[in-house]
């Protein structure tokens, strides 16, 4: 329904059955931890909703109308944007919530380890997408081409992507450490999402990458998940610690995690070093852009740097 709609007011009702839906997945097992997981999974869920609709009666209020293709002709071609900023950024607020990006990435890391694997895998590889979606229907509806909505997307996206990674390093958690890993990607995405709007109608490196890296981790978080979870149908334990030298002699298990470590590392020969390449690359064809324009690339080469350790911190 998300991925289908042709205008926000649908694109808000799928998205807020899909909130209701799977907050019966991180309850599943009625534990004390499921439960306060779903709590605050449900409390971002529906504030993130509200400030989303508040944001699209703005926009259906200064523009007339909120249907995808109408707004891309009105705005499509540039134009005075800047009434449309406020509401842009309760959308991105309500999107942002359900993609868990920085600073409403606080539900992620709670709900993964206390649901099911199976219910972790969709609300990794799926759930959050349709966060992006949302993200990427305003960037290129209202904001094609746009540096400022270029700015705002890719500093939060930077930010998530670092902090993920870097809470992903410090957890002793399987599942938690996937979690946080899906915090990390999604902020390599946002940072494509943002390089778009930098790069203008030279896009197409950022616009490919972003797109090949939301099916990419989508496919590789669903592999990993399962993974975790055939681990803990066995053992019932999910810390670092305990299950060591459980995958000796299964080279089924080997393989599954293998190929989803490896992609999700930017290893060549695997899916994601294409998408991860393409990111990296339009970073560097905004440097090479702004250094032949006479500017000074500084900011950018440090979102360089960061995206390089960024993809450190995913390898360890």
């Amino acid at each position: 329904g998300v991925f289908l709609s042709a205008d926000f007011y649908t694109t808000f009702i799928f998205f807020e059955i899909m909130s209701f839906t799977s907050f019966v997945m991180v309850i599943n097992n009625e534990k004390p931890a499921s439960l306060d997981a779903a709590k605050l999974y449900m409390a971002v869920a529906v504030i993130g909703g509200l400030v989303m609709l508040m944001g699209i009666q703005m926009l259906e209020n200064i523009a007339g109308t909120v249907n995808f293709d109408q707004l891309l002709e009105i705005y499509g071609q540039g134009g005075d944007r800047s009434a449309l900023l406020l509401p842009a950024c309760l959308m991105l607020f309500g999107f942002g919530a359900k993609a868990g990006m920085f600073p409403l990435h606080v539900w992620l890391p709670a709900a993964h380890p206390a649901a099911p694997a199976p219910a972790s895998a969709l609300l990794s590889g799926i759930l959050t997408k349709s966060g992006i979606f949302g993200i990427l229907v305003i960037g290129t509806c209202l904001f094609s081409h746009d540096a400022s909505w270029g700015h705002i997307v890719l500093i939060l996206g930077t930010i998530t992507m670092f902090l993920g990674a870097f809470l992903a390093v410090f957890t002793m958690d399987l599942k938690r450490a996937l979690a946080c890993s899906s915090i990390s990607q999604i902020g390599f995405i946002l940072v494509g999402a943002g390089m778009q709007g930098l790069l203008g109608e030279h896009n197409a490196l950022a616009v490919r990458g972003t797109l090949l890296h939301m099916v990419n981790h989508s496919l590789i978080k669903l592999a990993l998940f399962m993974a975790a979870g055939a681990l803990f149908m066995n053992i019932h334990e999910l810390s670092l610690d305990k299950i060591k030298g459980f995958g000796r002699g299964k080279p089924a298990l080997h393989a599954a995690f293998l190929a989803g470590a490896l992609s999700i590392m930017g290893i060549p020969g695997f899916s994601g070093y294409i998408s991860k390449t393409l990111l990296h690359e339009s970073i560097v064809e905004y440097i090479h852009l702004l250094s032949g324009a006479g500017q000074n690339p500084i900011l950018y080469q440090g979102i360089e740097a960061l995206f390089l350790f960024t993809g450190g911190m995913t390898v360890a």
